[in-house]
């Protein structure tokens, strides 16, 4: 049953100041959009009609809004397209534009022949968490992202801030990738996360960082 399961490879993209185009304007297409929003990308929605939250963006200059419908060459020097309109037609002309000029697509009603898909999110600041079913549909991957939502507090947000700001003090005072190592392992160990769900963590002083870290060291 499972022999043409298509498995697609989790990556995470940089499309900072990347030029990401999507074709259409109804709720698919502002579902793209919003996943793209604060990823630094140039948005550009051709469509003759938007949604009312696509306009609020397109007004304050956060997408740049073609107003017709979609062309051929429309897709020149796209990194990649989002072919989200409710037209199959026209979703396979973006896609065949895009696979010629070598652009990554993904096609809103035909995710087996799109080059990447779009999984469900939960951001936790510096945490992401993705969701993907292959296709099982949007609502089962709705209800596993929101049982993971509830899984994954906002406590990751502080937790991974303080993980990260250890991590750089770590590396410009500690030589030894051995003992970098093992102090970060101790520090992920240590219970701070509880801390920060039980609302008893406070922030280290810049003594107690060299404190801990001397200390750690020694055992």
């Amino acid at each position: 049953m499972n022999d043409r399961l298509q498995h697609f490879v989790p990556i995470s993209l940089n499309c900072n100041h990347k030029n990401c185009c999507v074709v259409g304007g109804g709720k698919i297409a502002e579902r793209k959009v919003k996943g793209l929003i604060g990823s630094g990308a140039c948005i550009t929605v051709i469509s003759p009609n938007i949604t009312p939250d696509l306009q609020v963006l397109a007004d304050h200059k956060q997408l740049h809004w073609v107003n017709r419908v979609y062309r051929e060459g429309d897709l020149q020097g796209a990194f990649l397209v989002y072919a989200a309109t409710n037209q199959r037609e026209v979703n396979n002309a973006v896609a065949h534009e895009a696979r010629q000029r070598g652009i990554l697509v993904n096609v809103a009603d035909r995710p087996e022949d799109a080059d990447f898909i779009t999984p469900g999110i939960i951001r936790r600041g510096r945490l992401t968490i993705s969701v993907s079913t292959t296709g099982a549909g949007p609502a089962v991957t709705a209800d596993i992202t929101s049982a993971l939502d509830t899984l994954f507090g906002s406590e990751y947000e502080t937790y991974l801030d303080f993980m990260y700001d250890m991590r750089q003090v770590i590396k410009r005072t500690v030589n030894s990738p051995q003992q970098r190592a093992k102090l970060l392992r101790r520090l992920a160990s240590s219970g701070i996360l509880d801390q920060i769900r039980r609302h008893e963590f406070t922030a280290w002083t810049e003594k107690e960082i060299d404190q801990w870290i001397a200390q750690n060291q020694e055992e």
